[in-house]
């Protein structure tokens, strides 16, 4: 696709003229989030997490919003932010309970959040499915447990097997390094994590930078996430580097990504 020639939009529409997904601030990327959207949320433990567009989102005012992440929120940042605000009605998760996710804890216990929790490698393959166009799959993860009652099974070659089908987002939130004003990113090390794969799984993908650059200014082997899944770029300021490791069994991984620039 030429720089000023036409193409197809994310969501297939015809769109003429120079692209530049890079939006002016974080509210600009969030306004038209809805009620009662399902977000995917970029993250492991405290690497790789979209803070900003999280803190972001909250002022936005959305509810009754669905979350897809990891884990279920660390201290008071993020995720766990959005629990002590109210705006979450459901959680899809693989690994809920830790040391200071507090307040998921709190409005679990209030009945106030659902909770689907899904095994880790799963998690990450159902929304790939999504990604992929593909509209479920079966996996031997969780056969014969409560996770696969309700459930269609088989047993292939003597080993059973769980059907799981795609899980799409309306909107993902992701951080990235730095990404150009077609969309394409580039990650830092563990903090690329779930954003990728999130990226190819939402109608609509936010994605916060601490850095944007010219076109070619991205070395095309490096570019992890392509501009076709991203719809927004938004550049927030790179924090000073005073980070204390959550006090969760996470810390040791996301603890080192986080004091290293996340």
């Amino acid at each position: 696709m030429g720089e000023s020639g036409e193409g197809l939009g994310r969501e297939g529409g015809l769109s003429s003229g120079m692209i530049d997904k890079i939006v002016p601030s974080l509210e600009a990327a969030l306004a038209d989030v809805s009620d009662g959207s399902t977000i995917l949320v970029g993250g492991f433990g405290g690497a790789g997490v979209p803070e900003e567009l999280v803190d972001a989102l909250i002022a936005q005012g959305a509810k009754d919003l669905t979350i897809v992440n990891n884990n279920a929120g660390n201290g008071e940042v993020g995720i766990a932010a959005l629990f002590k605000a109210g705006r979450v009605r459901k959680l899809i998760c693989s690994y809920p309970r830790q040391v200071d996710s507090h307040h998921f804890q709190e409005a679990y216990r209030a009945g106030k959040v659902e909770l689907e929790i899904v095994p880790q490698g799963t998690l990450s393959e159902r929304m790939r499915a999504a990604g992929a166009g593909i509209a479920a799959f079966f996996t031997p993860t969780g056969y014969g447990t409560d996770l696969a009652k309700g459930k269609e099974t088989r047993v292939t070659d003597g080993r059973g097997y769980v059907l799981e089908e795609a899980l799409h987002g309306d909107v993902a939130l992701v951080k990235a390094e730095r990404g150009d004003r077609w969309g394409n990113l580039v990650y830092r090390k563990s903090a690329r994590n779930y954003g990728p794969t999130m990226a190819s799984a939402a109608k609509v993908t936010i994605a916060q930078v601490y850095e944007t650059v010219d076109l070619g200014g991205l070395d095309p082997e490096c570019i992890v996430t392509p501009g076709i899944f991203v719809t927004r770029v938004v550049k927030v300021p790179r924090k000073d580097g005073k980070w204390t490791p959550a006090a969760s069994v996470t810390r040791g991984i996301s603890g080192r990504a986080a004091a290293t620039g996340r």
